[in-house]
C-alpha cells in the first residue's frame, strides 16, 4: 500500500466516524426534545467514544502526511502534489459532514440551554417560596384560604 493510499484509508475512516457522530447527534436531538435524560446520558458516552476515535484518526492522518511529505499539507495541497483527484472529493465530503455536525451540535446546544433555563427558573421559583431551605421542615404553607 502506498503512503497516499494509507492516507486515503484514514480519511475514509474519518468520513465513517463523522457519519456515526452525525447519527448520534440526531438521536441526541430526539432525546432532548423528548426530555429523555437517560438517553442523553447514554448518547453522551457514545459521543465521547466516537470523538476519541476521530482524534486518533486525525493524529494518524497527520503522522502519515508528515512521514510521506516531511511536513503538514492540506488535502488540497496533497491532491495537487500527487495528482490524486479523489482526495478533493474526500475533502469535500469531510467539509460537508463537518458543517452538518456543527449545525446539529448548535441546535442541540440551544435545546440544552433552554432546558437548563427551565430548570433554573423552576429552582428559583421553589427557592423563592422557601422550599429546600430547612430540611427539618416537612412542608410549607403556600397560601391560606380565608
Amino acid at each position: 500500500m502506498t503512503p497516499v493510499e494509507a492516507i486515503r484509508n484514514v480519511l475514509n475512516e474519518q468520513i465513517s466516524s463523522c457519519k456515526v457522530l452525525l447519527g448520534i447527534l440526531q438521536r441526541e436531538r430526539a432525546c432532548l426534545v423528548e426530555l429523555n435524560a437517560v438517553g442523553v446520558e447514554e448518547i453522551s458516552k457514545e459521543k465521547d467514544t466516537v470523538i476519541l476515535r476521530m482524534r486518533l484518526l486525525e493524529e494518524e492522518r497527520i503522522r502519515l502526511v508528515k512521514k510521506c511529505f516531511q511536513r503538514e499539507l492540506t488535502l488540497k495541497e496533497i491532491s495537487t502534489v500527487t495528482g490524486d483527484a479523489t482526495l478533493l472529493d474526500i475533502r469535500s465530503t469531510l467539509l460537508s459532514l463537518a458543517q452538518s455536525v456543527e449545525e446539529l451540535n448548535q441546535f442541540n446546544k440551544v435545546l440544552i440551554d433552554r432546558s437548563l433555563s427551565y430548570v433554573r427558573s423552576g429552582a428559583g421559583f421553589f427557592g423563592y417560596h422557601g422550599f429546600g431551605q430547612d430540611s427539618s421542615v416537612k412542608g410549607h404553607l403556600i397560601s391560606a384560604e380565608i
